[in-house]
């Protein structure tokens, strides 16, 4: 178990969050969740190791790591932009830590995670002839031959399209059930959070605004930040997707009614209307594609 007990980080005598508690269980997939700036980023790299804490208590196991390095933690991440070696090939670059640990993970484990992330037919390839998805895929990879004790991920699909992401998203659910791997994942996204995760932690003004199941932040938003960010980050997704599919003969917008915020808002109602806009979109795309 991953424990953090008031933990506050100050730059400058600037307060970026303060007094941070929660717990994550072992196996758990949490996403750190909040508008830009709030701190989300500077919280993954405090559990990291790569940042100081200005006050507070971090702990592993029921072991205080507050000032334990970065190197002897045994966490790992993958950053947003993957940190590819564009001089090795994909093999190379799987297989890079391995150089100096070489007793970490075997042969066979390394090939188990190659099959697992569908990276066998790309071994041999330059990290320039990848995709996103694909290079997304051998950072989680080399990540994960090291064997962390905690996966820590940056914005992990904010550069995908929709389907790749969907893939990305159910790796990422199997690893951390297959190999009960806790997994830290930051992300500005709401839909992403709510439909990864088994627990999501929002942060708003350098304070923990809900730290909760997804099912618990729709039903019951502790405060009107949360019902707020959550419906207006939503909104912003339902726009996206009918601007993809607007034609001559598309439907009157369904969500209308949550433009404008209320305290009273019924939060599921939300959800299944954008529930209904992707299944909706989904069929009609998938025809299109037959009818070519």
């Amino acid at each position: 178990m991953l424990e953090l007990r008031n933990v506050t980080k100050k730059y400058d005598g600037k307060v970026i969050f303060e007094d941070i508690s929660l717990k994550v269980n072992k196996g758990e997939i949490v996403s750190i969740l909040g508008p830009s700036g709030c701190g989300k980023t500077t919280l993954l790299h405090i559990i990291l190791g790569l940042t100081d804490i200005s006050s507070g208590r971090l702990a592993y196991d029921k072991e205080d790591i507050t000032r334990v390095p970065m190197k002897h933690r045994g966490f790992n991440i993958v950053f947003q932009d993957y940190a590819l070696f564009p001089n090795l090939n994909v093999k190379q670059n799987i297989e890079y830590g391995l150089r100096n640990r070489p007793n970490v993970s075997t042969q066979a484990e390394v090939d188990e995670l190659v099959d697992l992330l569908e990276i066998k037919p790309h071994l041999n390839k330059r990290i320039s002839q990848l995709s996103g998805g694909q290079k997304q895929r051998v950072a989680l990879a080399r990540t994960l031959v090291m064997k962390p004790k905690i996966l820590l991920l940056d914005e992990p699909l904010s550069a995908l399209d929709g389907v790749i992401k969907e893939t990305i998203k159910a790796r990422i659910r199997e690893i951390a059930e297959r190999y009960e791997l806790t997994t830290l994942i930051v992300t500005h996204d709401p839909e992403e959070a709510m439909t990864l995760s088994d627990r999501i932690l929002l942060l708003s003004d350098g304070k923990v605004a809900q730290y909760a199941k997804p099912s618990e932040i729709i039903k019951n938003p502790a405060n009107d930040f949360v019902r707020s960010f959550i419906l207006n980050q939503l909104n912003i997704k339902r726009r996206n997707i009918l601007s993809l599919f607007e034609a001559d003969n598309a439907p009157a917008d369904p969500l209308e009614k949550y433009t404008q915020m209320r305290p009273a808002l019924n939060s599921s109602s939300v959800t299944e209307d954008i529930n209904s806009i992707i299944q909706r979109t989904a069929t009609k795309s998938i025809k299109d594609t037959s009818k070519g």
